[in-house]
């Protein structure tokens, strides 16, 4: 068997806890994150080990950051997308987000993060279906409507990286919410 494999990812902004208990079982069995990968994970064989994982994300990282972290009892791991942050430490260690406001904090950062662009996103897509249609039912040159079908492809994928994100991340908010109330 090699030393290295990968696996998928069900998608950190949907299933976060989930994610990190998966790599911890992973970890059990001596398969240990290395690094991110295109919708997934590159797990490295070594020594099984009980480690527990968690995620953060910072934009802007830097030596303080990591080092408040390390002087919690969690090790770096990896970085992904220049702010998507894995970190390692052994059971029992304080959780990095152990409150509410936190983790709420968190959600509302990668939120207005994810609707920066999912936002322009969909409204150039609301733009692209108009000028499509417009062009098949013969107001706008069929030219228009051909170069509208192509870009409006790029936009949509854009679209699901991002807004489906959002989404998550809002709908995380409102149960936060809810179990305040």
């Amino acid at each position: 068997m090699g030393k290295k494999k990968y696996v998928m990812s069900s998608g950190l902004a949907f299933f976060e806890t989930k994610e990190m208990e998966r790599l911890s079982e992973f970890a059990k069995k001596g398969w240990f994150l290395e690094k991110f990968a295109f919708s997934g994970f590159v797990l490295r064989k070594g020594e099984p080990q009980d480690l527990d994982y968690s995620l953060d994300y910072q934009a802007e990282a830097d030596d303080e950051y990591f080092s408040y972290f390390e002087e919690a009892g969690w090790n770096h791991v990896c970085t992904g997308a220049g702010e998507m942050h894995i970190f390692t430490a052994v059971p029992g260690t304080t959780p990095i987000y152990s409150d509410r406001v936190s983790v709420k904090e968190k959600y509302e950062k990668e939120s207005q993060s994810m609707k920066k662009v999912a936002l322009p996103a969909f409204l150039a897509a609301i733009m692209l279906v108009v000028l499509l249609f417009s062009s098949e039912n013969g107001f706008l040159p069929t030219v228009v409507g051909d170069i509208s079908e192509y870009v409006s492809y790029a936009v949509f994928i854009v679209l699901i990286f991002t807004g489906m994100p959002y989404l998550s991340y809002q709908y995380k908010l409102r149960k936060l919410e809810k179990r305040n109330v």
